[in-house]
């Protein structure tokens, strides 16, 4: 069975995945809707017989579609979703799922009432690493984590606008969220505090803060810290560490390093995740089985209710309780 596949975007994202899905058997970029007629037509004639659109609708009203990805800017989420959820269509979504807490708590519901198979791009949770660090976590007790994301701004003019992106921790540091999730439970209470230290100095239009740090109450007692920038030149960086009563589990891109008294253990990201990503949400378009997803939309509903409430949070200077899930 040969998956007709149809891409939203034309980026980074959107290009990024269909060179990887065109390597794959039984696979067909069959078409792409892009903000111009140009832009799609030229990313469609990179693959045999795609076609380019400038709407979602157009391409979903002329090319019968197994599944569509979704790699638009934050602040463009809301209609796609709901159109390919009025019509069955399976869909994978790049991560962050808005930039508010209506448009994705409308598009949950309607995944939900349709039973829809969906996936987001939390490709953190396909790495190796993480795998091995929820099961050493199995028989340890964690105590307290520590996330970061530390960086540069992105040169997009959305991304420096609060309304285009949400703001570095939506948009970035959402995957060290997203990850503390996954390997440490749900998260009952958020306490943040931001500030504007150097780019709204150095740079036109910058609405988004460039430093914070997030304080997160999780349900099962652990507590978490996670801080991030975009004001920094160089020494780019992200993870998650995990203190534990028997050490430490220090988790990137890299892979997983596992530090207790007297012994280091390095544990390296042999797979791609995105690959791992795609295969288990094609496996799922394929056959009905869901089994290997990692993050579906309800799930990411769950990461993103937790960045929006530190946005929350930095902005009245109190604490945030989110409801139990």
């Amino acid at each position: 069975m040969t998956l007709k596949i149809g891409i939203a975007g034309t980026g980074w994202f959107g290009m990024m995945h269909a060179e990887k899905l065109a390597r794959l058997e039984g696979v067909e970029i069959a078409a792409f809707t892009a903000t111009s007629q140009q832009k799609a037509e030229a990313a469609a004639a990179k693959y045999k017989g795609a076609l380019g659109f400038d709407s979602l609708t157009d391409m979903l009203d002329a090319v019968k579609l197994d599944a569509v990805y979704i790699c638009v800017p934050p602040f463009a989420h809301g209609s796609m979703e709901l159109a390919l959820a009025e019509r069955g269509i399976p869909f994978l979504v790049e991560k962050p799922i808005g930039v508010d807490l209506e448009t994705p708590s409308a598009i949950v519901k309607a995944v939900s009432d349709k039973g829809l198979i969906t996936s987001v791009g939390y490709h953190f949770r396909y790495m190796d690493g993480t795998r091995r660090a929820k099961e050493l976590l199995g028989d340890r007790q964690l105590a307290m984590a520590l996330g970061y994301w530390m960086g540069g701004m992105p040169g997009v003019s959305w991304w420096r606008s609060m309304a285009g992106s949400g703001g570095q921790f939506v948009e970035q540091t959402t995957h060290i969220v997203d990850l503390l999730r996954f390997v440490a439970g749900e998260v009952k209470e958020v306490y943040a505090a931001y500030g504007s230290r150097v780019m709204a100095g150095k740079e036109e239009n910058v609405t988004v803060p460039d430093v914070g740090s997030v304080v997160l109450k999780l349900e099962s007692g652990v507590i978490a810290t996670i801080s991030n920038t975009c004001a920094i030149p160089a020494g780019d960086r992200s993870g998650l560490h995990l203190y534990t009563d028997k050490g430490v589990l220090e988790l990137g891109h890299g892979g997983l390093t596992d530090i207790a008294a007297g012994v280091r253990t390095e544990y390296a990201n042999a797979n791609d995740p995105y690959d791992a990503e795609n295969a288990a949400f094609l496996h799922a378009v394929r056959t009905g089985d869901t089994s290997l997803i990692a993050s579906t939309y309800s799930d990411a509903w769950k990461t993103h209710q937790v960045t929006m409430a530190a946005n929350q949070s930095a902005l009245t200077g109190v604490p945030v309780i989110l409801e139990k899930s």
